[in-house]
This record gives structure tokens, sequence and C-alpha cells, in this order.
């Protein structure tokens, strides 16, 4: 069995440092009688820190990484010296990076810019020193503070992939097949349903040096917004897109059906999709001769860019890669 390189879903249990506790000590030296309390504070624990970094594509590097944890703060000694901080443990992650409570799904924090941090738990602080609990009325306090302990949370961190393009359709569009011919990219291509099962990008090439990021979706069904198969996986690579290029076979029965449901997926699952710029690629249109092609024109969905195209024979891929640069500067 091939294991994917691309990793988009990894769960960790994480836990920061706990504090140092303060330390309870009486100043001693040579012709001093009484020396008064000198016991300093304790160090803070480590804080887990979630780190954005452009070099990484994905979450492969944490696949087999199942426990994080931060050190924690030293204890405070005499001479009013403090403890040490615990060290902090940074995980680095790819921009477009979504933290979340493994256990109560609830949103922790995102990073969407490169050598962004965000704490997602706080290192516990440092107990006080005797020192600090001296007062008028007590001069000679023999009690410290323990330090607070650390949180520990088991987190799931979730790549949503960032991409001026998003290719969205049923499996066998013809999405990989585009992917392999406007780029560099090698998704795995075969004349059978879900052939991709992760998603791909590329960068596209286009006029005067120019370029765009293009990501290969895997197929979207029926239901997914309910999480039929893998609906969530899937969708939420989509919400960073800029453009969403919706595919359909010139094969379909009925495209205007295919387009209905593709986009009542999107809108179940997050209704913000319905603001994307969109564009509809007729695929395998070398199937059909000038003929069908006017005959299929009334039939196809309103108030959308309709292209008909064919990436095994280069039909229309320029006027495409045009389309898709005049979406993207409007």
């Amino acid at each position: 069995m091939v294991v994917s390189n691309f990793v988009d879903y990894v769960k960790i249990f994480c836990r920061s440092g706990s504090g140092g506790s303060g330390s309870v000590h009486f100043h001693r030296e040579k012709y001093v009688e009484k020396g008064g309390p000198d016991g300093g504070n304790g160090g803070r624990g480590g804080h887990v820190i979630m780190r954005a970094n452009e070099n990484f594509w994905t979450l492969l590097h944490l696949r087999y990484q199942r426990h994080i944890y931060a050190e924690n703060g030293e204890n405070g000694r005499g001479a009013l010296s403090t403890g040490a901080d615990g060290k902090d443990i940074i995980i680095e992650v790819p921009v477009g990076t979504v933290a979340k409570n493994a256990d109560t799904g609830e949103f922790i924090a995102e990073v969407t810019s490169h050598n962004q941090e965000v704490i997602l738990l706080e290192g516990g602080k440092g107990g006080k020193g005797n020192a600090e609990f001296k007062s008028s009325t007590n001069q000679a306090p023999r009690y410290a503070q323990k330090g607070i302990p650390g949180q520990e949370m088991t987190i799931i961190l979730e790549l949503k992939l960032l991409a001026d393009v998003g290719l969205v359709g049923f499996p066998n569009a013809g999405k990989s097949t585009l992917l392999s011919v406007v780029s560099a990219a090698k998704p795995e291509i075969a004349d059978y349903p879900f052939t991709t099962l992760t998603p791909n990008l590329g960068i596209v090439k286009y006029r005067d040096y120019r370029s765009f990021v293009m990501a290969d979706i895997p197929g979207i069904i029926e239901g997914a917004a309910q999480g039929k198969g893998l609906g969530h996986r899937f969708l939420r690579h989509i919400e960073r897109n800029s453009i969403l290029l919706f595919m359909i076979s010139a094969e379909s029965k009925d495209i205007k059906k295919e387009f209905n449901i593709l986009l009542n997926e999107l809108k179940k699952y997050n209704p913000e999709l319905m603001y994307k710029h969109r564009i509809l690629a007729i695929t395998k249109c070398d199937l059909l001769d000038d003929e069908l092609i006017q005959m299929l024109k009334p039939e196809l969905p309103d108030d959308i860019d309709t292209i008909f195209i064919s990436a095994l024979s280069n039909i229309n891929i320029d006027k495409l890669k045009d389309l898709i640069w005049k979406k993207l500067n409007d």
C-alpha cells in the first residue's frame, strides 16, 4: 500500500509546562544575625505555540508526533533568584492551518501568514517565593506559593490549502488531467472515479513569466456537506481558494443538474463560498462536434462564465488560463 506524502489532518496530545514553585529561604551571612526572607519566585512553564512556515506544504512531519510536552519552569532559589522559565515548544505548520479542540470541536486558532505565531496552551505561572509575602506584620513568612500546573489538551491540526484556483467537480470529471497538463504536478490519473484521494497543488505558468496556483480537490459527491464519503476533509480545502473552477464532463446527462448539486453542497458546507468567483468548464469536449456544442449551450447554467475544454487535446486551455487570470485580477 502506497502512503501519500500529503497529510492534511493530525491529532496530537499537547501539554504546556507547569510553573516552578516559589522558594522558602532566609538570608544567611556571617555577622548578619537575622537575615530576612529571600526566597525567589518560580519560573513560568513553557508554552505550546503554533507557528506558520511557508516552507511547509503538508503536516507530514507531524504524522507520527503523537505527544508534545513543553518544559516545566524551575523552582525559585535563595538570594531572590527566580527560577528559569520552561522552554516553549513550537509546532511549525503550513500557512493555512487551523487548530481545534479534539474533544469539543471548538476552534482554537488559525495561522494565515508566514511566521505568524499563536499560543495554543499557555504555560503555568511560577509561584511566589516567601520574600513576596513579607510585610510589616509578617516579617518572616515560612511559606511560598506553588507553581500553577500546565494545561493539557488533544489538539486537531487541519490544513486548508491556500490556492488561487480550486477545481470543483464530481469524481472523474477530468480535474487531475487538467492539472497535469497546465502544471508540473503529477497526480494519479485513471479512467475510474475516486482516483484522487488527496489534494494536489500545481503552479500554472502564464504569460510574461506570471503564474498562479491551482488545487485539485478530490471529487465531491452528493451529501458531502453532511460528511458523506470524505466530504468535510475535501470541502475545507475549497474555503481558501480565490476562484472556484467547476468542472463537469461533456458526458454528463444533465450539466445544469450536476452544477446545482455541486453548488448546493458548497452552500450547505459554508454559505460564504457563494461569494467566490466561479467559472464552469465543460471537460472532454473533444468528444463533441460543433453542432453538439451549440445544442448544449441552452442547457448550461445561467450567470456563470462557461468554457468548453479538453485537456488531452489542448482545446481552449489557453483561453481558460486567460479567463482565470482576468477573474483573479478583477
